[in-house]
């Protein structure tokens, strides 16, 4: 008799600072801090539980057109490992940026990324009961599936809002299929993802300022995730503040008809910080804590980014951007 085994689909991956580097949910967010900016991100979640997941981000972004800065241009690399399935992206980002006024303090973007993902899963890591269980892969099996996704960003000084559509192929149910028998047909495909973002900025004293967002994030399969924020910065240089990750109701999904029940909706709560070392190189810092029954087996979720501006320092921004 083997292990029960279905594998359907697995969430997207989600940075917990991405309050910094937006580009990972939106598209449109691509060249808008209008200078050349690299960032690593590095996420170990639920530290000390088997099998958890290990991610990485590196990506580049900037604009085209220096003088005009219309056109953004990004570049994104993910890696992510959990237990025996492991899924490694490259996306091409492209933005239109269309300026709103005169002073070019304004601006409304239209993103579109295209890649692939290389989806991959390990029936050596897998233990089932009976050796040579044909609904267990005899080993690595791999599928690339090529993706596309969609985006709208407004900013102004004050406030921002944008809204995404991720992983658009993704529905399709003749992609990313594994078969390994002729029997046997078992999916990691991603879920279809919308995204709603946005955030404003609050002078609060000479040197300090509060910066609140929030992200709603929606696949129509599972609860619907909110995440709150709030960062102080101080000086432009040093940010630190802290966030809240639950589950919102909007309407009444597929497994609350079939189980006559909810998820604990409770997630985590975070704590972030990030400081400008030199006006060019920044790196940050959080932890989350986890306030679901996960808590008693793991020790928490780390993540550690580190963002370099680089280019001609005359086209350079005199002050940082705030999101």
């Amino acid at each position: 008799m083997g292990i029960p085994f279905a594998v359907r689909s697995q969430q997207n991956i989600q940075f917990t600072q991405y309050i910094f580097n937006s580009m990972s949910i939106n598209p449109a967010y691509t060249g808008y801090k209008e200078e050349w900016f690299g960032q690593l991100g590095l996420r170990s979640q639920w530290v000390g539980l088997d099998g958890a997941p290990q991610t990485g981000l590196l990506s580049v972004d900037g604009i085209l057109d220096a003088v005009n800065k219309r056109h953004g241009l990004g570049v994104q690399l993910t890696a992510d490992e959990l237990g025996p399935q492991s899924a490694s992206s490259a996306y091409v980002n492209y933005a239109f940026r269309l300026r709103l006024d005169e002073a070019d303090t304004q601006r409304l973007s239209f993103g579109i990324g295209a890649g692939v993902t290389q989806y991959g899963l390990d029936g050596a890591m897998l233990d089932p009961v009976s050796p040579g269980d044909p609904s267990v892969p005899p080993g690595n099996i791999n599928s690339f599936v090529p993706d596309v996704r969609f985006g709208v960003y407004y900013y102004r000084p004050g406030w921002y809002a944008g809204v995404s559509v991720m992983d658009l192929l993704s529905g399709d149910q003749s992609n990313n299929i594994f078969r390994w028998d002729n029997t046997t047909t078992d999916n990691i495909r991603r879920r279809r993802h919308i995204y709603l973002m946005g955030g404003a900025l609050i002078n609060l004293s000479e040197g300090t300022r509060l910066r609140p967002s929030l992200l709603v994030k929606e696949d129509f399969k599972g609860p619907t995730s909110l995440d709150v924020n709030a960062m102080f910065v101080f000086g432009d240089r040093f940010w630190i503040g802290g966030g809240w990750r639950t589950g919102v109701t909007v309407f009444r999904k597929d497994y609350e008809r079939v189980t006559g029940s909810a998820l604990r909706k409770q997630n985590s709560v975070s704590a972030i910080t990030q400081l400008y070392v030199t006006p060019a190189l920044r790196i940050g810092y959080s932890y989350d804590y986890i306030l679901s029954q996960l808590s008693s087996v793991q020790n928490g979720s780390h993540e550690v980014t580190l963002g370099i501006t680089f280019g001609r320092k005359d086209q350079r921004l005199l002050s940082p951007r705030f999101f």
